[in-house]
């Protein structure tokens, strides 16, 4: 049986890791206005944070919803500035009783991980299935509307696998459904906005990258949160997995996968790219998604006119274009970064 965590809730309110936990919060969101009324009067907040924990008082703010347009369209959540504090405390004070059994091919939300090595991880199965037996595929899966449909009563349970102090579930419990709809007895969905939404739909997908891994015996199997990707050179054995895997979802996670769910062969004839993590990728090389270089093509034409008006600065341009670079720089791109950045000039136009 696995390891359980008691006594954990302590952690949570004690007002150093409190402090720490506004520092991440409010990292790089210091001027913003919610987190000025916070930080005036700083210890003050973090002491009633601590005694509505202490307490056992501690209820969940309103959240504030708000709309996503990249890379997809979808709907956010955000809570009050104090909530955020309390998530980042909670998340400290709770992610060593996951992240040990975190498959080490899962790349999302993961300190020292993210997508540039994810990328070169699934580039590098690519070629070690090419180079022993010649011909590649894959399995790509994607879990339709995932944020929204992980179920609630599920999600405890696997919680509950690692922790065991009660305090602490308790407060996991409020904060789990604090998003659910009024009157539902089985509500599903976590707010997408969350940090601890990004820690718990990890730990839920886990259950999954455990059952590939250890039951299936995949060897190149790869997760970056809801897309994942088995790596083969037989089609038809990955034809039987996805059978496999799509009933594992289904029965154990009430997970569906959506359309974007393909098993395709990987080549530059009679193939295509795996279009993952914002590249197209071949076991030889790789190149941007179309996707990411229209996005930047409609953020350089924005920040031109912003900048010709004078509403911002040569400094608000480089970091939007240094933020670019860092990702295009991982593929084979540098005939179309030299295109891209001279096809823009940035001129302030001249008022008389």
């Amino acid at each position: 049986m696995a390891k359980t965590f008691n006594n954990l809730y302590p952690k949570i309110y004690d007002f150093d890791n409190l402090m720490d936990a506004y520092d991440k919060a409010s990292k790089g969101k210091r001027s913003r206005k919610e987190v000025m009324r916070f930080s005036y009067n700083l210890e003050g907040n973090l002491i009633d944070i601590q005694n509505h924990l202490m307490w056992g008082s501690w209820k969940t703010g309103e959240y504030r919803h708000f709309t996503l347009y990249e890379p997809v369209y979808r709907i956010g959540a955000a809570l009050p500035f104090r909530d955020r504090v309390l998530h980042h405390s909670l998340v400290d004070a709770i992610y060593p009783c996951f992240g040990p059994r975190f498959i080490s091919d899962t790349y999302a939300c993961i300190q020292g991980k993210g997508t540039h090595l994810g990328a070169d991880k699934a580039q590098e199965m690519m070629r070690k299935v090419k180079r022993e037996h010649g011909e590649v595929y894959v399995f790509k899966g994607d879990i339709s509307g995932y944020f929204y449909n992980i179920n609630h009563m599920i999600l405890k349970k696997i919680i509950r696998k690692r922790i065991s102090c009660q305090r602490t579930l308790d407060l996991i419990d409020e904060i789990i459904d604090s998003s659910a709809v009024h009157g539902d007895i089985n509500p599903k969905g976590i707010p997408l906005g969350n940090l601890t939404s990004q820690l718990f739909a990890n730990i839920y997908l886990g259950e999954l990258d455990l059952f590939v891994k250890h039951q299936l015996r995949e060897e190149h199997y790869i997760r970056y949160m809801d897309d994942f990707c088995i790596i083969h050179h037989d089609k038809n054995h990955l034809q039987q997995i996805r059978v496999v895997i799509e009933d594992f979802l289904l029965n154990k996670l009430c997970l569906l996968t959506n359309k974007k769910t393909q098993i395709f062969p990987v080549a530059i004839k009679h193939g295509r790219a795996l279009d993952f993590l914002g590249y197209r990728i071949w076991p030889t090389h790789r190149r941007l998604r179309k996707s990411s270089i229209s996005r930047i093509c409609r953020s350089l034409k924005r920040l031109q006119r912003s900048y010709a008006r004078g509403d911002i600065g040569m400094e608000d341009i480089r970091s939007v274009v240094h933020s670019w670079l860092a990702h295009a720089s991982h593929a084979d791109t540098f005939g179309l970064r030299n295109k891209i950045l001279s096809s823009f000039s940035f001129i302030k136009t001249t008022t008389t």
